[in-house]
């Protein structure tokens, strides 16, 4: 099962930016081995936390707009978007339970934002 959506150019404003979920954004290509290496931790992250963050994939090949945009300089480079920002980016793969660990610390801030602007209008 795939829980992770492959995305275009043309998809990325409204699927990640315009999202109500937090977004984990995978700048990779097909021919970057720690990108293949990281892609099954992703893929885990993504099904462990469905309904609560999405996890996206940006072939910086196919699609180069957006990595031109925030300055994507090497790959695997990820980015931690909430509410249309970056919260966090991580170049490189890094070992899988620090990813872990970082989604995880990510979850959690972007939800108590979302809680805090959530509460701020009533």
């Amino acid at each position: 099962m795939n829980n992770i959506i492959h995305l275009s150019d043309g998809e990325f404003k409204e699927l990640v930016l315009e999202s109500d979920l937090p977004v984990v954004v995978d700048f990779w290509a097909p021919w970057c081995s720690p990108c293949r290496m990281i892609a099954p931790v992703l893929e885990e992250i993504a099904q462990e936390n469905e309904g609560r963050v999405l996890v996206v994939k940006v072939n910086t090949d196919e699609h180069q707009e957006w990595a031109m945009n925030f300055g994507i300089q090497g790959i695997p480079t990820l980015l931690f978007i909430a509410g249309g920002e970056i919260r966090d980016r991580q170049v490189g793969a890094g070992s899988p339970q620090a990813l872990k660990a970082r989604v995880g610390a990510f979850i959690e801030k972007s939800m108590a934002i979302s809680q805090i602007s959530g509460n701020s209008d009533g």
